[in-house]
């Protein structure tokens, strides 16, 4: 299909009537397909993981995939490659052997059979299922099949080949070039019998297919849109990066394949007269691992570094596979000691809040996400239940995961979304905006979809921009930042009056998506970002005056992730985070305030209640919990970790059943009681309420 038919095709089949948000003007860019669309959601739980090589999972998915399959959710990954590169499968301390592509290839699928049995608990030499699965357009892939119980792990090997044969690359090449046919590589050993070759179109019709026969509610990809990276060539070559990028091309290519085959089955589902697809969408970096603080702490990094050992192998095991048992490049402890580190981070492409909560008028909760690409509203069946409706469409779309919002001094609220404005290989537009969603009053209807444009004047740094954050000030204003392309900060501002000024760069050093805004008590706004050694801080003199950069905050510990802000009753600002490669908590602000020990990895979530302050976060299992502080109990005042009441008083907010997703958002009810709520891998929302259930 053409590239606008792919955006648009759902407008022929909308049905809007007495849908809450009309459609869109036709002037202008367009902000999405008319909204009202049906949603065709499952409760049944299925992943995929589109990658583009093997191992992409073991060292940038995980520790989100293991959490997942513990949980019995059932997997499929589907290898782009056939991760064959030079041919070379090196044992550490031995003579460097010939290069032997189609062998490299086999071995690496061996180590792949080898990690995921033990990361199903079985023997790493348990036999699969090994056949051949015909695919869209006669194409033909081999699949692997392991099950325990109810848990299952499906591989998929498309196996294009890694180089063309005249010195270029073969999925950025595919990607790039209309002129490119891509053979495929046969492993040796595989059931397929015959190599054979990718278009671009046909690459993408095949993930599609492959998205309608299993039908996942939770898609894993690559970064379709790494960082910008100045580096010397010696470097790049050194690291296997991109000329200009933070990460590898294939991993960029087999992202960007990624969300347009998801784009194009939305459009394709929607056009036939099917309903949106209901899957959500997890994105992960690559090299970037490399370029940043490391976020994971020791017992959550061994145990993330441990399931590449199965797939590292060694010359010495008889794993029945005469061609090799695993990616001896990557053996024993070398993930560990590689001086790259991409192992010792997860980071999401995306990070930010699945959901944004507003309670309504007659005390029901609502809730607002991205579903089958496009914003959707839950609300509560009845007030404290817990029970959610089936979703109604808003449109939007595509649309990155996270959602930024705010609520106008009037009660209003705004929904912000990064927008794929339009995605497209062979030289067509690849464009990203941040798009916006206004109520017109309190609990109501909304308005059409607005496009806020970009920060960046040209596609290729327009690329690059983050999840948008938004913060509503008592003067009346709205206040959106963005990380721009410079992975600095830039900001657009919503008049009194509704009218938004220009985008304006901010300014200050680099910092990692995921922005904290906040409003102290005497109206200022506040911004924080994670820096490569500090916290660093944006805000206003008077609430009247621009948002500037500040200095960093030094004698703190170099943050690992985004830092939560809460304003303090006495004016001050507090900062919770974990610092780099450590599981305790970090409070930075405040005065003579305990420090609740709260140990685990990745972002925390804070508010204040009547009660005290309510962390949200994950201990190093990946369990979400939920702790309530006051004012009592063993202290450290200021910056560090401390302890503060007793274990009772953290609560296992998804301890059973489905994992919840990254972006859990923390709501207080007016009473101050904490509510929880999310998504799981099955693409439907949950709440836990403090001293209720899930």
């Amino acid at each position: 299909m053409p590239r606008r038919a792919l955006l648009l095709a759902a407008t022929a089949t909308a049905a809007v009537a007495g849908c809450a948000v009309p459609s869109p003007r036709r002037r202008g860019p367009v902000p999405d397909p008319a909204p009202g669309l049906a949603i065709a959601t499952t409760r049944r739980a299925q992943i995929m993981q589109l990658l583009a090589h093997p191992d992409d999972d073991l060292y940038f998915m995980n520790p989100d995939t293991r959490q997942a399959l513990d949980a019995g959710t059932p997997l499929v990954c589907v290898y782009l490659t056939a991760g064959e590169a030079d041919g070379v499968n090196k044992i550490p301390g031995a003579p460097r052997p010939a290069p032997d592509r189609s062998a490299y290839s086999s071995s690496r699928h061996q180590g792949l059979r080898q990690a995921y049995a033990v990361l199903l608990g079985l023997d790493r030499f348990t036999p699969w299922e090994r056949s051949v699965l015909t695919l869209h357009g006669g194409h033909r892939a081999e699949v692997n099949v392991l099950a325990d119980g109810v848990r299952r792990v499906e591989l998929v090997f498309l196996n294009t080949a890694m180089h063309t044969g005249w010195g270029r690359l073969g999925l950025p090449s595919l990607w790039q070039d209309r002129r490119l046919v891509l053979r495929t590589v046969v492993a040796d050993g595989s059931p397929l019998d015959r190599a054979g070759s990718y278009t671009y179109d046909g690459l993408i019709d095949v993930l599609v297919g492959l998205l309608e026969r299993y039908r996942p509610t939770l898609v894993h990809t690559l970064d379709p849109d790494p960082d910008l990276q100045a580096s010397s060539e010696a470097e790049r070559r050194r690291d296997s990066e991109q000329r200009g990028y933070s990460d590898h091309a294939d991993h960029t290519a087999a992202g960007s394949f990624a969300w347009a085959a998801l784009i194009r089955w939305v459009a394709r589902a929607t056009a036939g007269g099917e309903g949106v697809p209901g899957f959500v969408v997890s994105s992960f970096r690559g090299y970037y691992n490399r370029h940043w603080p490391k976020n994971l702490p020791p017992d959550v990094l061994e145990r993330k570094a441990a399931h590449l050992v199965p797939y590292g192998g060694s010359p010495a095991w008889e794993c029945g596979n005469p061609s090799g048992c695993g990616d001896y490049n990557v053996g024993g402890d070398r993930p560990l000691t590689n001086r790259k580190g991409w192992v010792r981070s997860t980071h999401h492409r995306y990070p930010g809040p699945r959901t944004a909560v507003a309670p309504g008028a007659d005390g029901r909760l609502t809730a607002y996400g991205v579903l089958g690409l496009r914003t959707v509203r839950w609300r509560e069946s009845a007030p404290g239940s817990g029970v959610w409706e089936e979703p109604d469409d808003l449109g939007g779309g595509p649309l990155a995961p996270a959602l930024g919002s705010a609520v106008t001094a009037d009660g209003r609220l705004l929904l912000f979304g990064l927008r794929f404005a339009a995605l497209g290989g062979h030289g067509s537009d690849n464009e990203r905006e941040i798009v916006v969603l206004e109520q017109r009053s309190p609990d109501g209807p909304f308005r059409a979809w607005r496009g806020l444009g970009n920060p960046a004047a040209g596609r290729d740094h327009g690329r690059r921009i983050g999840i948008p954050v938004a913060v509503a000030a008592p003067d009346g204003r709205v206040h959106l930042f963005v990380r721009n392309a410079e992975k600095g900060v830039s900001t657009r501002v919503r008049g009194e009056g509704g009218r938004w000024g220009a985008w304006r760069d901010l300014g200050g050093g680099e910092v990692q998506d995921g922005l904290s805004a906040v409003v102290d008590t005497a109206g200022c706004v506040h911004v924080y970002a994670a820096g490569h050694h500090a916290v660093h801080h944006w805000t206003q003199d008077a609430p009247d005056q621009e948002v500037t950069a500040r200095t960093q905050l030094t004698g703190a510990p170099v943050p690992a992730h985004a830092p939560a802000a809460v304003a303090a009753p006495d004016g001050s600002v507090e900062l919770y985070f974990r610092a780099a490669a450590a599981a305790p908590l970090t409070v930075v602000g405040g005065r003579n305030m305990p420090v609740p020990r709260f140990d685990g990895y990745g972002p925390v979530a804070v508010a204040r209640s009547p009660r005290g302050r309510v962390l949200l976060g994950r201990d190093a299992e990946g369990v979400l919990r939920l702790r309530t502080t006051g004012a009592t109990g063993a202290t450290t005042a200021g910056t560090g970790a401390g302890t503060a009441g007793t274990a009772a008083d953290v609560t296992s907010v998804r301890d059973r059943g489905p994992v919840a997703l990254d972006g859990a958002v923390l709501h207080l009810g007016p009473d101050g009681t904490p509510t929880v709520v999310g998504l799981g891998p099955d693409a439907a929302p949950w709440a836990y309420r403090e001293g209720g259930t899930t």
